[in-house]
């Protein structure tokens, strides 16, 4: 791709994202804030955690997002049994006698990690360090996976019976914690009327890999101010108790906050949201924007917030 300027590759993005938007509302009805955060991360270069109940539409939202990115797709549905050869691949004694590597599901652009804690760490252990590191190690070797790449895993909030919970430190790996809610009474009329007629969308590929390549680079290029990058570094160092931009509600009610990573997420989330909207240089209330989805997960209440009943985003809303 090729454009005069930064300007006017910011507006192309702006563009693009709307005409995405607009292609994936015709399938995944009432989840416009869903979409719009999972497509923030895919240009950010990130990767999501998406928390909700069975039957809201996971699958078909990553399936909807990669048709209209014109992306390949994978569903790995994480078991108790699975093991890191399932999702990463083997080597196999081929008819010649010699072995080749045979691909796993996680050579592909949009991987769907289904319920991702139903499965020991081991196999966890194997997703997310290809996660980090675009590329996978059989046999010594090293092969590098398809780009872009980005992983939605899912989890479900309610059975937690016979699940291994990520660990902080891997927690730290997905750029964005979402929480995905019911829809509104209106929204599921909708969706039941769709999804039990004959009707189905047709679906148009609005932007190829390299496009999204091109504006994942883009992204990094825009400029941030001071200001702005000081006050999402600082809004980080706010969530760390005992800390010197430690409130009394941080002091109080967390364990632990969240750490560089947060930092640079905040920035590069603020850059993308900036672009999306049509901005042409991120500012304060992009930062805020996309703060609750990149905090949630990085802040750890202790005993006293959770029997006071305070809530993680509640905590974070304090922090503006």
């Amino acid at each position: 791709m090729q454009f005069k300027n930064e300007v006017e590759a910011v507006d192309a993005l702006h563009q693009s994202f709307k005409n995405i938007q607009a292609e994936i509302g015709k399938v995944v009805i009432g989840q416009d804030e869903i979409v719009k955060s999972v497509l923030i991360a895919i240009f950010s270069n990130g990767h999501c955690l998406l928390v909700g109940v069975p039957g809201l539409a996971k699958t078909l939202l990553v399936q909807t997002v990669a048709n209209v990115l014109d992306l390949d797709f994978n569903r790995i549905q994480f078991t108790p049994d699975l093991m890191p050869s399932d999702i990463i691949g083997a080597e196999i004694l081929g008819e010649d006698r010699h072995f080749k590597f045979i691909k796993g599901p996680i050579f592909s652009n949009i991987i769907l990690a289904d319920e991702i804690n139903r499965t020991p760490p081991k196999t966890q252990a194997a997703l997310l360090e290809a996660m980090q590191e675009k590329a996978v190690t059989a046999a010594g070797v090293t092969h590098g996976l398809p780009q872009p790449f980005f992983v939605l895993a899912t989890q479900n909030p309610i059975e937690q019976e016979g699940t291994y919970p990520l660990p902080e430190a891997q927690l730290d790996r997905f750029m964005f914690n979402i929480s995905l809610n019911y829809p509104a009474f209106a929204d599921e009329l909708t969706i039941v009327k769709n999804t039990t007629s004959n009707k189905t969308a047709q679906l148009n590929k609005i932007i190829s890999a390299s496009e999204i390549q091109y504006f994942q680079k883009l992204i990094r290029d825009i400029p941030i101010t001071d200001n702005v990058l000081e006050y999402a570094v600082k809004l980080v160092a706010k969530t760390r108790p005992n800390s010197e931009f430690a409130t009394a509600e941080i002091n109080n009610f967390i364990s632990w906050g969240a750490g560089p990573r947060a930092s640079q997420f905040l920035v590069l989330g603020a850059k993308c949201h900036a672009a999306v909207s049509g901005k042409y240089a991120p500012d304060i209330e992009d930062v805020q924007a996309v703060a609750e989805a990149i905090l949630r997960h990085r802040i750890v209440r202790n005993y006293r917030a959770e029997a006071e009943g305070l809530t993680t985003e509640k905590i974070i809303r304090n922090l503006f």
